[in-house]
Order: structure tokens, then C-alpha cells, then sequence
């Protein structure tokens, strides 16, 4: 792997021809195809790494709803805990709630979203992570607010769930998912949907074409994705 990297270095010096590049650049795509077989297991090591640490740490620096996706803000002047609470209202109204629905919150988090909708929908959400530390701060969240019984985040992989619901929600797991395991993702989402159920899918995109993602990024960030 230590050669590896200095090729890969080497390659934007000019140091290598471009035959060469090209095969080097093949065996980073496809070693980056390898890291992104995810497993039930990998996928559990993955999420370790990144969200098992101190929900103490997040609450430095995420607003008082521990949102960990990007905020919407209507106006400049708004103040992160004004954004976050924009985006869970824009989220809600794009799923197009109904009193009485069921509610699937794939990568809960620490439960902020799950919460908001049973709160103002009067909807169930069962929200499923594989974060104990995330699972633990969402479920004492739940019962502190009194909505134990509206709402149920489980230690799980969404893909050994069975049930179906009326709407589902996934604000910023796909970017772990990885490329493999599209298809998957979405298969298994359509399965889980009802027929006339909605699902809203929240994700990092890119302006540009596709490109290297940061070795930093991809080990600390989106380990996996």
C-alpha cells in the first residue's frame, strides 16, 4: 500500500508516463471498489469508528437537535438551530405526513428528525442505526420527551428489516452506503415502502464529475461510502 500511494502521488507530478497512470489508476478504482464492500459486519466496524465516539464531542459543534446533515437556510441571517429546524419542516413537508402513518428513519442518528415528526405529525417512525452510542442518546431522548411509545430507534441494519411503512426517510447515510451496494439500497427500500407510500432520500452530491474522493474523507468521514 506504501507504494501504492507514492504512485498515486507521482502521478500528478508528472513523474509517471501515461500508460503506466492509467494502470495505476485502474487498481486505485478497484481498490477502492474492495473498501467498499459492505457487509453487515464492515458496515457495523465502519459506523464504530466514526459515530461510537462521545455524543458529548457532536454537542460541541451540532445545534441543540444534534442535526448532522447540512442545514437549510431560508434566510442568511438565520442561526444553525433556526437552519436545522427549516430543513426538518422541509424534509416533513416533501413526505407529505399523515396522522396515524408509520414512519422509517434509515441512519437515525441521535433521534432528532424520528422525534420532530412524531411531535408534529402525530406519525409512528421506528428509526434503525448501527451506532450503539447514536441508538443509546436516541432512545433516552425518546423517553424523555414522552415518546417511547410513537417512537422506537433500533441497534440494526436496515436490510434485515422486513416490515413495511408509509413513508420513509434517509437524511445523510447513503454517502456510507457505497457504490456496490446501491442497487441494494434501494431494492430493499422499495421493498419496505407500501405501494403508495413516499420515500425521501437526503445525500451529498457533486456539482462536477466524478471524482477521488480525499483519503481523509474516507477514512474519518464516510468510512465506507
Amino acid at each position: 500500500l506504501g507504494v501504492m500511494r507514492i504512485a498515486f502521488q507521482n502521478m500528478g507530478s508528472g513523474g509517471i508516463d501515461a500508460t503506466w497512470s492509467k494502470a495505476i489508476e485502474g487498481l486505485r478504482h478497484a481498490f477502492r471498489r474492495l473498501q467498499q464492500i459492505n457487509t453487515a459486519s464492515r458496515s457495523r466496524r465502519n459506523v464504530q469508528r466514526h459515530y461510537d465516539l462521545s455524543g458529548d464531542l457532536y454537542r460541541l459543534f451540532l445545534d441543540d437537535d444534534m442535526q448532522y446533515s447540512c442545514a437549510y437556510f431560508e434566510q442568511p441571517d438565520m442561526t444553525l438551530d433556526e437552519a436545522q429546524a427549516a430543513k426538518k419542516r422541509h424534509i416533513a413537508a416533501k413526505l407529505r405526513l399523515k396522522a396515524g402513518q408509520t414512519v422509517l428513519d434509515i441512519g437515525s442518528g441521535w433521534g432528532g428528525l424520528g422525534l420532530y415528526l412524531a411531535k408534529a405529525f402525530d406519525v409512528d417512525v421506528q428509526g434503525v442505526t448501527l451506532s450503539t452510542e447514536q441508538h443509546g442518546v436516541a432512545t433516552d431522548r425518546a423517553h424523555v420527551q414522552g415518546l417511547q411509545d410513537r417512537v422506537h430507534f433500533d441497534l440494526k441494519d436496515y436490510r434485515s428489516l422486513n416490515e413495511r411503512f408509509d413513508r420513509i426517510v434517509s437524511v445523510g447515510m447513503f454517502e456510507h452506503v457505497g457504490v456496490n451496494h446501491y442497487r441494494t439500497f434501494f431494492d430493499k427500500s422499495a421493498t419496505l415502502l407500501k405501494p403508495d407510500g413516499v420515500m425521501l432520500l437526503h445525500t451529498i452530491g457533486r456539482s462536477g464529475v466524478p471524482w477521488a474522493t480525499s483519503a481523509f474523507v474516507r477514512k474519518y468521514i464516510f468510512p465506507g461510502g
